[in-house]
């Protein structure tokens, strides 16, 4: 038993909302797609739920993510619910890409979680997931954030032993778009971590980059923008005893200054390494030269493993058979 998505709209935008989501968050299973185009009437649309919901297996219970309350879309999709009421449903209109996003997430989070249970937890992000800039624009009620991890005020002693007095570092990864969608949307909540730390020295002298990552950070969790050598004080730090860290690095020589300097990285997340002039390309978003590969051979002297993979569902590759394929110089 699993959870069929199926997305609904008038014209083509569940398409493109489906498009967007698999852009961010990797192809999915048991998700269908159902349009209501002008030459179609409601019969139309009718068999078109029927068909997307006959593409699950027997067992599956359905979510429905349609555009509007009592549009075409959601009124078909009641109907076909109310036909079958020995299959368990659940419909939430006011489609957004959040929503999508959160639906994604919930189903990869648990997989036994029930229909009700998942379209419960989607519905407060993707009301979460309408906002403005500059923040004065949103309504008084939207500003206040949810409630984050603790944070490690300067007013604790030095010394002080939070929970067992370890950082955790839930996941490493090297990414030069450092904070964004993918992993807001699905490395965060796949690494149960409860706090982003980016580790670079060029973005902590970034005023505007370290504003924006900030602003980027997923609901709930707190985003720091630190230097390296910031990062091996807190590594050591047994004021963040109860932080489960997810750290990004923009390049591979930061995440080997870190191990070096003390950081206990188990495991390395290669997600991302942006082209540029005189690199080459290993897969479709990794670009290396001689430098990065002996970076990565010294990390995997000190013990670091390299999971390669753009998001959560994508299948692991083998660092060194990329590099040795595309006999990086």
């Amino acid at each position: 038993m699993g959870i069929g998505i199926i997305i609904a709209s008038h014209g083509k935008f569940a398409e493109g909302i489906h498009q967007s989501g698999s852009m961010i968050f990797g192809e999915q299973e048991k998700v269908q797609v159902v349009t209501f185009m002008p030459n179609e009437g409601p019969d139309d649309l009718y068999a078109h739920f029927n068909n997307a919901i006959a593409q699950f297996d027997t067992d599956d219970e359905v979510l429905v993510l349609a555009d509007l309350w009592s549009g075409s879309p959601f009124n078909q999709a009641s109907r076909v619910m109310g036909e079958n009421p020995e299959r368990k449903m659940a419909i939430i209109t006011g489609l957004n890409l959040p929503m999508l996003i959160q639906a994604y997430t919930e189903r990869m989070m648990d997989a036994n979680a029930g229909v009700e249970q998942v379209a419960a937890n989607i519905i407060k992000e993707s009301k979460e997931g309408v906002k403005a800039l500059p923040e004065e624009l949103n309504p008084v009620e939207l500003v206040a954030s949810p409630a984050a991890a603790p944070v490690m005020k300067g007013s604790i002693p030095e010394g002080t032993v939070i929970g067992d007095g370890k950082l955790k570092i839930n996941l490493a990864r090297i990414d030069t778009r450092l904070l964004h969608g993918q992993v807001a949307t699905a490395w965060t909540p796949a690494s149960k971590a409860n706090r982003i730390i980016v580790a670079s020295d060029t973005v902590a002298k970034d005023e505007l980059r370290k504003q924006l990552i900030k602003q980027a950070a997923p609901g709930g969790i707190k985003a720091n923008v630190v230097p390296i050598k910031k990062l091996t004080e807190v590594a050591k730090d047994p004021r963040f005893g109860n932080t489960q860290a997810l750290i990004l690095f923009e390049t591979v020589q930061d995440a080997l200054r870190a191990v070096e300097g003390g950081v206990e990285i188990k495991e390395l997340n290669v997600g991302s390494m942006a082209h540029s002039t005189g690199k080459t390309m290993v897969n479709n978003v990794l670009s290396m030269d001689k430098d990065d590969v002996a970076a990565f051979e010294k990390l995997q002297e000190l013990g670091v493993q390299f999971d390669v993979r753009k998001v959560p569902n994508d299948s692991k590759k083998n660092l060194f058979e990329l590099i040795k394929k595309a006999n990086v110089k």
